[in-house]
This record gives C-alpha cells, structure tokens and sequence, in this order.
C-alpha cells in the first residue's frame, strides 16, 4: 500500500490550528503530513516585547511554528518566502515584498515544485473566505494553492519543477459559519468591541450545505492547545482563544469543517467523514 500524505497549504505560522486535529489523526493512521506557508508573518501582533522585535518576528514565528509541527508529527515544513501582508487596509499592504503583490505564476510555480516534490494525495487550504477572517494572504494563498492543484497535472506547465503529478482530492478548510456565529454571540454578550464586530458573520466561513467531510478531533484536543500554546508571539489578550471561556473553546475546537472543490477519485459521501477516502 502506498504512503497517504497530507499536505496544508497557508499564509502564516499559527494558521494550521484549523487543520490542527486533522494533522494528528492521519499521523496516527500513519500518513505522512506537510505544511506550507507562503510567509513568515512578519507583520504579526507581537504578545510581549520580549519575545521578539518588529525586526525579528519573523524569525521567531518560524521557530515558534518548527515548534508547534513538532507537536503535531509534521516533519516537512517550506516557507515560500513572502512578506506578511498585514490585515485588510494596512500600511503593510503596500509593501512591494507583501504576499499580494506576488506574481500569480511565480508562486503557483513555487507550489507546483513542492507538490511534484512531496506526492501529496491530499492538499487543504482556506476557503474563499480566508478561513473565516477575510485576511488578504488568506485569499490570495486559496487562489494560488487551486491553481497549483490543477497545474501541477499538467505536464506542460512548469517542466522545470519536476515530473507532473496529479493530486487526487483538493479541500478548503474553514470555520463552519454557525461556529462563527456562537463566538460573536458569545463576545457581543461580553459587550467585547474587538475586531469581530466589524466581520460580516453571514458571509463567512461553511455554511451547513458546504462542507461535506466533518472531522471529530475531541481526542487531539490536547495537542491541538499545545501546538496553538507554541505561537507564544501571537497569544494576545485579544485572541478568540483567549476571551472565550474554556469549555466553549474546547466545544467549538472538537470540530473540523472540510469542503471537496475537486477530486480525481470520486465525490466524498456524506457521513463518510475520511479526507483519504477511495484514494488507492
């Protein structure tokens, strides 16, 4: 039987934790697993000052993530090298370096090279909607990794990244839209006046309708925490992980959304809840 292997695809250190259960289970049914990421997320809220500087977030972000796919049995990691962005509207967005201004044909060819490389059967990554926050290396890295899906089949394309190979089932991964809705509700209940109030809840993340592979990663709950507890940059007050108490934290973590968009070996069933299910 052939190795199955796991590939996520992302735009900065800590966006695994949506696929952070799924990455533990399959390492379990002993699929191999690997994960992108198209920077480094150098423009990233940083927690405490002493843990790193505006100069070297980057740098710490990737130990920081080294550390978190530790915890997770993920043994292959790339960076892409791009500059983080910055949220929807900042100054960061107009860096030449920023992830949006990346050449579409030059950053799928980058991903082309590491799917010929790695043999992927699986790849996830976010939604249109950019996991369920609208961030603009979120778009721009689902675009990318959907292009990449189909030209890396295409022997024509990309000769120079190594033999075609076909992947057989491409998933977008997201928040399901109701979990969204519990948090907001929750937080607006708090009087919290962060970030979420100004997200249009109703436009993003899964709808009931759109996901059809459900994944109940209760077990890993555990390692999923250790693995986020590792971003030690990124543990702001402000984090949803941080305002929402514990056991509703841990009820909306038991679960992973997953949407097929393409498949070369046939349509999941619903029910079936298996990301490699018909792959030989």
């Amino acid at each position: 039987m052939s190795t199955k292997r796991l590939l996520g695809v992302f735009a900065h250190p800590d966006d695994e934790g949506i696929i952070s259960g799924a990455l533990q289970q399959y390492h379990a049914h002993g699929a191999e697993t690997g994960l992108v990421y198209a920077t480094r997320g150098e423009v990233g809220e940083i927690s405490d000052s002493s843990l790193a500087t505006p100069e070297n977030l980057g740098e710490v972000r990737e130990r920081e993530v080294r550390t978190a796919a530790a915890i997770l049995h993920v043994p292959h990691l790339w960076f892409l090298g791009y500059r983080d962005s910055g949220p929807h509207g900042s100054a960061d967005n107009q860096d030449p370096q920023a992830f949006i201004h990346a050449r579409a044909a030059k950053v799928i060819g980058q991903l082309v090279a590491i799917i010929r490389e790695f043999r992927p059967q699986v790849i996830v990554t976010f939604d249109e909607t950019g996991g369920g926050n609208e961030h603009p290396d979120h778009i721009a890295i689902y675009k990318y990794v959907t292009g990449a899906f189909h030209s890396a089949a295409d022997e024509l394309q990309y000769p120079e990244a190594g033999p075609a190979y076909a992947v057989s089932k491409l998933y977008y991964s997201s928040f399901a839209r109701r979990q969204l809705v519990t948090m907001a509700e929750w937080l607006e209940g708090q009087g919290y006046e962060g970030f979420i109030k100004d997200l249009e809840i109703e436009k993003l993340g899964f709808t009931d309708d759109q996901f059809n592979n459900v994944l109940d990663v209760e077990r890993w709950q555990n390692g999923k925490a250790k693995a986020w507890e590792a971003h030690r940059t990124q543990l702001t007050s402000n984090t949803l992980l941080t305002l929402l108490p514990y056991e509703l934290r841990r009820k909306l973590w038991s679960t992973e959304y997953f949407q097929l968009v393409a498949s070369r070996v046939g349509y999941d069933v619903i029910g079936e809840n298996n990301l490699f299910a018909r792959v030989p």
